[in-house]
């Protein structure tokens, strides 16, 4: 025992036991478990507001998402209406279009039968006056005096009136 109470480490368990009782006789033990406690419980605190912060995060995330999809889909149903926008409007204007051409034609085919019409009219014109000067300039070389004049009067009023 004499071998003991020279030891250095034994001296150093004595100490550590009284050192251990003492704790517990004056609480130690009790504040030390008590401070364990509470940063258990202000851990668990953090980790339930990491949960719920991870929850509102992944909600948020669901919720952009949600709002991007239908970003896309809006967005194809306005290039889809645009499209369709534009077809109508090229139909529309290819409609006008032709309208326009077809009114064109009309009218200028209306200006071309006019001007045949005129033309013809002209030429039967000039051939009435053509004949009918024709027509008197050989009834005067054949007929003389009075019963050729009356001949004549008769006769260019019947042309006059089949030329024209």
């Amino acid at each position: 025992m004499a071998h003991l109470l020279s030891d250095a480490e034994f001296w150093v368990a004595i100490s550590f036991v009284i050192f251990v009782v003492l704790i517990a006789r004056h609480g130690g033990f009790k504040a030390l478990v008590n401070g364990l406690d509470k940063r258990a419980e202000r851990i668990a605190a953090e980790l339930g507001e990491a949960k719920r912060l991870r929850e509102e995060a992944q909600a948020l995330l669901a919720s952009y998402e949600k709002r991007r999809r239908e970003a896309e889909t809006e967005a194809e149903a306005i290039i889809a209406q645009a499209r369709a926008e534009a077809e109508r409007l090229a139909k529309e204007a290819e409609t006008k279009l032709t309208d326009f051409v077809a009114r064109r034609q009309k009218a200028a085919e209306q200006k071309i039968a006019l001007a045949e019409a005129e033309a013809m009219r002209d030429v039967r014109s000039a051939a009435a006056e053509a004949a009918i000067h024709a027509s008197e300039a050989i009834l005067r070389g054949r007929s003389r005096g009075s019963a050729g004049l009356s001949l004549l009067t008769s006769s260019l009023g019947e042309i006059k009136s089949k030329l024209n």
